[in-house]
């Protein structure tokens, strides 16, 4: 009897092959997985690309996260080896190819809503560091140094602030702005959203209009084709000299090369930065020993002007939890109905 009450339990369960996990990733799904039956996890260090995608054989689903390739070649030998799901820990999709998960049958869901205070916060938090230079302040006092030049920053209040972007993130992000720190915000996105002037922010009807108006640029928008290097030269040449510049959405809505020219000219006052669009090489890894090949990361990192950390605006207890259950609760929907609230549809 206990025989077949196991082969009943493998037939039903679902194997998914997790990759790129840490250790908050482990205890967080594990967490989520503790309240459900049915789901069967496998971590894997590495990232999914073309190369591990054989560790998915014997797996009905993947979980992937931003940085994994999942592009038309991943995709057909997940499809070869049985994969019929493929859960995103992220909002963003851009990483999926999704005609060729079309093609091959296999669904897509993500996490859409996990924590946008998080990012929100943190967006701030970033904004506040590089206009009054805290990091530099902690270093210099960790050394006996009390001295003030060079720390001089600027108020935020009455400064205008451009929001472009105004999903959850970007609403959240300019209320504090707008409610907290008493800035002038204004927002362009091409769906505008209709409460966001109960967020504190105004709609501008062009890109162009919230570049020339903006003390500081806030990016909060996901990364399309459209989107793609939407910050480069021609953009950067409409903003005010000093304008300072945080992102903490994705790395490739910046045109690096433009970036690294505004900044040697001086135009750019300050730059925060949690994203970069060759990211994946470095981030969510210890390289502390390792030389970075990338001459034009290692350029943006000699700034004294630019703050960068490693993709880490989502990470609080909170949003851990609400990916896991999301992802959790997106498997066992697609498995049990073969949909679930939030698949992602090829357009």
């Amino acid at each position: 009897m206990e025989r077949l009450d196991s082969q009943i339990s493998a037939l039903t369960t679902m194997k998914v092959a997790v990759f790129g996990t840490k250790k908050y990733d482990i205890d967080s799904l594990d967490a989520a997985c503790r309240a459900t039956t049915g789901i069967e996890l496998s971590y894997f260090d590495p990232l999914l690309d073309k190369t591990t995608a054989v560790l998915t054989e014997g797996h009905q689903a993947v979980c992937i996260f931003v940085n994994d390739v999942c592009d038309a070649t991943v995709l057909e030998r997940l499809h070869q080896h049985g994969v019929k799901y493929i859960a995103l820990r992220c909002a963003g999709f851009n990483n999926v190819d999704l005609a060729a998960a079309a093609k091959f049958d296999i669904k897509v869901a993500r996490v859409p809503s996990y924590s946008p205070e998080a990012v929100a916060e943190f967006a701030v938090g970033m904004l506040l560091t590089v206009v009054r230079k805290y990091h530099k302040s902690f270093c210099r006092v960790r050394e006996g140094n009390f001295l003030l030049d060079g720390l001089l920053g600027f108020n935020l209040a009455g400064k205008t602030v451009g929001i472009i972007g105004t999903g959850k993130i970007g609403l959240i992000t300019g209320r504090i702005l707008a409610k907290g720190f008493c800035c002038n915000v204004v927002g362009y996105d091409p769906y505008p959203t209709p409460q966001a002037g109960e967020y504190g922010i105004k709609y501008v009807d062009t890109l162009e209009e919230l570049l020339k108006q903006s003390d500081i640029i806030s990016l909060h928008c996901p990364l399309t084709e459209q989107t793609r290097h939407m910050i480069n030269d021609d953009t950067l040449a409409l903003t005010k000299p000093g304008v300072v510049l945080i992102n903490t959405s994705r790395g490739g809505l910046i045109d690096t090369h433009s970036l690294i020219r505004a900044l040697k000219s001086g135009h750019l006052g300050a730059v925060g930065l949690d994203v970069y669009e060759r990211e994946a090489a470095y981030f969510f890894a210890d390289s502390s020993a390792k030389i970075i090949h990338d001459d034009v990361f290692a350029r943006l990192l000699t700034f004294y002007n630019v703050f960068m950390s490693g993709h880490q605006a989502y990470f609080t207890q909170e949003a851990l939890s609400n990916i896991a259950d999301t992802t959790v609760k997106n498997l066992k929907d697609l498995e049990a109905t073969g949909t679930c609230e939030n698949l992602v549809l090829n357009k």
